[in-house]
């Protein structure tokens, strides 16, 4: 029996299931045969053998892995009590030379055995799908990227395969002005021969073949075509397909050509394996990549599955929507993750996308030496401004450090997320940072949150003044503040609370009445201007 690759066995099952902690020896790994330890058991294994050791948690599994390890099995799954256990466990699996597997808890060990053992039975079936039968091309999600690069481009999208068959395109609206080429394409589901003579003719379908950008054919009135761009769709010197985009009533945006690069990379990923191994691919990096950011899962695992080197500079950009407008918080995420997807595999072939509750994170892998800051801001930037110009989104970024490898991504991608934390309290803040840019807001941020989780660190006069606000719908906490802000200048507070200077000056008698409160002390004034920015 050949196997199935480790790589497979885990798209297969699945994060439902199992994740991945260590693979030292890579995911091409052959796994042959599956076995179940026994606790009472002595620790055993077999060449290619995935081992279920049920019962072992925690050092408790330490032996059955060194067992694995000298027998040269494929890997060893346990489960596990907490967090800390991973630790020890990566390490001995490391040093053993076998893959670590993490089983859910609540999996059941005999649902896990027989399900193994079913993927294996089909591992050598004649077709080489693994028992996974045939699907076809992911359609699904070029409808999602045809209708981004419309957004993108400002024109009317189609993706076709290298027969010329329309595998999906942009919706269009009744002030979209569609030429007979795209008409009798999406009707016919693929173009029309005359059409087609034509482009051949003009010497386009030659020219895509050669060309690594987009290209543009001329408007023909007299055959009813308006002008176009069009990019190959390619996996190495592979063609896969064509991205065509139409222009409607009004011209391309001057970044069209830009947006296009992007997306026939995004779309070469898509039509590059059948459905089902797409779609098990994309869950796996995924998982990978979700457990890198959040420091749970080693940077091994990542850069085996996807041939990256883990010693070459890397960066965190995390993105978060400043406002939602009404709009439905998950299309609007949907429609975020697509922009940014496009934007920066238009500028980094390697770029990982990770949607996590609200933000979206992008690691770049293997960054050049000395890539100027500059450019990773210019970049986001671009980003940003097109969420806000074609989508109306309004997006802040994060540029997380340019760490020197894989291992390092947990902490880039923290102080990515300091940065977004402190952006989201408000202030004037740029709408992208990194740390050196908003420094004081970050650290005042963080003393605030510390301030909003224990109240025992709180003032009381000053818990007590903004309840008395609350009681009596009055503004003396917000007058202090802006009076304090003021660094003492009452005219200048007034003006930015639209009050005369009497006042403000009032109000703030009041309320040093009220709570017994000396701004003339320096500590109080301090301990004020923190805590009464404090959310209500």
């Amino acid at each position: 029996m050949t196997g199935l690759p480790l790589r497979q066995l885990l798209m297969s099952l699945g994060e439902p299931l199992v994740e991945l902690q260590a693979a030292p020896a890579g995911l091409d790994v052959p796994v042959r045969h599956v076995s179940i330890l026994d606790p009472e058991d002595p620790p055993t294994a077999a060449p290619g053998e995935l081992v279920l050791a049920i019962g072992a948690r925690g050092r408790a599994a330490l032996p059955a892995l060194r067992a694995a390890g000298r027998a040269r099995a494929a890997a060893v799954a346990v489960k596990l009590d907490g967090p800390g256990q991973a630790d020890a466990l990566r390490e001995a699996a490391t040093e053993a030379g076998v893959a670590l597997l993490s089983v859910r808890r609540e999996t059941r060990w005999e649902h896990l055995d027989s399900l193994t053992r079913t993927l294996l039975s089909g591992a050598d079936d004649p077709d080489g799908t693994g028992g996974a039968g045939p699907g076809g091309p992911a359609t699904g999600d070029l409808f999602s990227l045809a209708q981004t690069v419309a957004v993108l481009t400002g024109g009317i999208v189609s993706i076709e395969d290298t027969s010329s068959r329309v595998l999906a395109y942009s919706r269009t609206s009744e002030t979209d002005e569609v030429d007979d080429l795209r008409r009798l394409s999406i009707l016919g589901r693929q173009g029309p021969e005359p059409y087609l003579a034509k482009l051949r003719e003009w010497g386009v379908f030659s020219h895509l073949r050669g060309s690594e950008g987009a290209i543009e054919i001329a408007a023909h009135p007299e055959l009813g075509i308006r002008r176009r761009l069009a990019i190959a769709i390619r996996s190495g010197a592979q063609p896969l397909g064509t991205i065509w985009v139409q222009e409607g009533s009004r011209p391309l945006t001057d970044t069209a050509e830009q947006a296009l690069v992007g997306a026939a990379r995004v779309a070469a990923g898509q039509l590059v394996r059948r459905r089902r191994e797409l779609s098990a691919d994309t869950r796996l990096t995924q998982t990978l990549l979700t457990g890198l950011l959040e420091g749970s899962t080693g940077p091994q695992s990542l850069a085996t599955h996807l041939g990256l080197d883990v010693r070459r500079p890397v960066t965190v950009l995390a993105y978060a929507p400043a406002a939602t407008d009404g709009r439905d918080a998950e299309l609007s995420r949907d429609e975020v993750t697509g922009l940014i997807s496009v934007h920066t595999a238009a500028r980094h072939r390697g770029a990982l996308l990770a949607p996590v509750d609200s933000r979206v994170y992008v690691l770049l892998p293997e960054l050049p030496p000395g890539l100027p800051p500059a450019t990773l801001r210019d970049w986001t930037q671009e980003t940003v401004d097109a969420a806000r110009d074609h989508l109306s989104i309004p997006l802040r970024a994060a540029i997380g450090p340019t760490v020197p490898g894989l291992a390092d991504v947990p902490a880039s991608r923290a102080q990515a997320d300091r940065i977004l934390d402190a952006m989201g309290r408000g202030g004037v803040v740029p709408d992208v940072a990194a740390l050196q840019d908003v420094q004081a807001e970050v650290l005042v941020s963080e003393v605030l949150a510390l301030l909003q989780d224990r109240p025992e660190l709180r003032d009381p006069r000053l818990t007590a003044l903004t309840a008395y606000d609350a009681r009596h719908h009055t503004r003396l906490a917000e007058s202090v503040l802006a009076y304090l802000d003021a660094l003492g200048e009452v005219r200048t507070a007034a003006e930015a609370l639209h009050i005369h200077p009497n006042t403000l000056r009032y109000r703030v008698r009041r309320a040093e009445q009220l709570t017994g409160l000396d701004l003339a002390q320096p500590q109080q004034r301090l301990l004020a201007m923190l805590q009464l920015r404090l959310p209500d």
